[in-house]
């Protein structure tokens, strides 16, 4: 399993980070684990399914 930062989630979905963490908070995207600052860690595989439902969906 490949952790992701809410940083590079952000990038990789093209979107603000902001809205990452309201994914996480509104639990469409679920956090694996907390860094040392407490955000958010991703699952890749997550992210990346996350990314092609999304998409099928009309976009992110």
């Amino acid at each position: 399993m490949s952790l992701m930062s809410v940083a590079e989630v952000a990038e990789f979905l093209g979107v603000q980070e902001i809205r990452v963490e309201r994914l996480e908070r509104e639990s469409l995207l679920i956090s694996k684990d907390k860094d040392a600052e407490g955000k958010p860690l991703f699952d890749k595989a997550d992210v990346e399914k996350y990314k092609e439902f999304a998409e099928r969906l009309g976009g992110i």
